[in-house]
């Protein structure tokens, strides 16, 4: 129920948000990729948020992010006179979201019984994409029929998110995190580290820049977008559980490079589809795109088994989760500002000529992973104590 009421507030805001941004503010290319600074600096704070709260339990944590994105998302309907103090609020509801990203999936794994976590995973994810259709299918009844507004939308998700909080307090907290728990680099998860590298640029892009190729080049409006994530909340019903059993039969290895093919040409079609065609087919082309985009997102599940497969200890999968959250943001704020500027000075097609090559990259990384071989002897090569200087007391 939880989860389902995260998933129902997301989808709102992945709803409205590009259009809030665009009709509200007029934000241009360059600042829409500059606002990711602000917006994902929390994904790279997240390892150090995480080491602050060492004394709550996962499910207690959990609990405090959504209590926290609900306030920043209240903060941005409510008082955002200017972009600059919308930009605090947004940081702030970021900061619940990361939070809460690598306990979504640490927490999931809590009630997979052994050898079928992704199937457990991807019965969360089913559940999950049930409720961003209803999220996304409010919007699109809203706004077309009711005269809703981005204010209305706000409230609504803030609600969602504070009845997500409520209901994950109530759960058994479980154990707090050990007072000598260190959130460590290891050199043995090192492709995990660079598989999640690669996984944030592909990821920004489809968060930041596909909606905002429908937008600004298509000239789409909120309950466009708003449909197309309900149809592809539709299809992921039945595709998500479909992929965790594939996860657990045919192995991590297949599904990421699979992965990686299919978003080479999902690039493609984002980048080309209006050279290729004319404009109503290149349209439908870009929908596909965002429909296939939105699928792909839910193969982090396999990077998720992929890392519990070749952990060295039981505690290292929240910890290394909550690590690979942080590795990957440093590198999807980066991104976020050179495809900005790729599109401001060349073109929207250079940011997705772009991704192509990122997703190239993938598939070769991609196919050297192994979950057969036993873990190598473990081997730190960076730790960030925990908990912080000044809190052992």
């Amino acid at each position: 129920m939880a989860i389902t009421l995260i998933s129902f507030s997301q989808s709102i805001i992945n709803s409205v948000f590009n259009n809030y941004l665009y009709e509200v503010f007029a934000i241009s290319d360059a600042q829409r990729g500059m606002l990711e600074v602000p917006r994902e600096l929390p994904g790279f704070l997240v390892v150090f948020f995480s080491a602050a709260f060492f004394f709550m339990s996962t499910r207690r944590l959990a609990a405090f992010a959504n209590i926290i994105a609900s306030a920043g998302i209240a903060l941005i309907g409510l008082v955002s006179p200017t972009y600059s103090i919308m930009l605090i609020w947004l940081f702030f509801y970021s900061m619940g979201q990361h939070i809460f990203l690598p306990l979504n999936q640490s927490l999931g794994m809590e009630f997979a019984r052994e050898g079928k976590t992704g199937k457990r995973l991807g019965q969360l994810m089913g559940a999950m994409n049930i409720a961003a259709i209803a999220g996304s299918f409010m919007i699109f009844i809203g706004f077309r029929y009711f005269n809703f507004s981005f204010l209305i939308s706000f409230i609504i998700s803030s609600a969602g998110f504070l009845a997500a909080s409520a209901l994950l307090f109530l759960m058994k907290p479980g154990r707090s995190h050990p007072v000598k728990t260190r959130f460590t680099l290891r050199k043995e998860y090192r492709l995990f580290y660079w598989l999640n590298i690669l996984f944030g640029t592909r990821k920004q892009l489809f968060l930041t820049f596909a909606p905002w190729v429908l937008i600004k080049i298509f000239n789409q409006r909120t309950e466009v977008v708003a449909t197309l994530l309900a149809i592809g909340g539709v299809v992921g019903i039945f595709f998500n559980p479909f992929l965790g059993r594939a996860i657990d039969r045919l192995g991590e290895r297949l599904i990421l490079m699979s992965e990686a093919v299919v978003l080479i040409l999902v690039c493609l079609g984002y980048g080309f589809s209006r050279n290729v065609f004319e404009e109503t087919a290149a349209r439908y082309v870009a929908f596909s795109c965002f429909i296939l985009d939105q699928m792909l997102m839910s193969v982090g599940m396999a990077r998720a088994t992929y890392l519990k497969k070749i952990a060295l200890k039981p505690e290292d999968v929240s910890q290394t989760l909550t690590m690979g959250v942080t590795i990957d943001h440093v590198f999807s704020i980066a991104i976020a500002l050179v495809s900005g500027v790729l599109w401001e000075k060349l073109g929207f097609q250079y940011v997705f000529l772009l991704g192509a090559f990122i997703a190239l990259i993938n598939l070769f990384s991609a196919s050297r992973v192994k979950t057969g071989q036993g873990p190598a002897k473990p081997g730190p090569i960076f730790s960030e104590a925990q908990p912080p200087a000044g809190m052992e007391d």
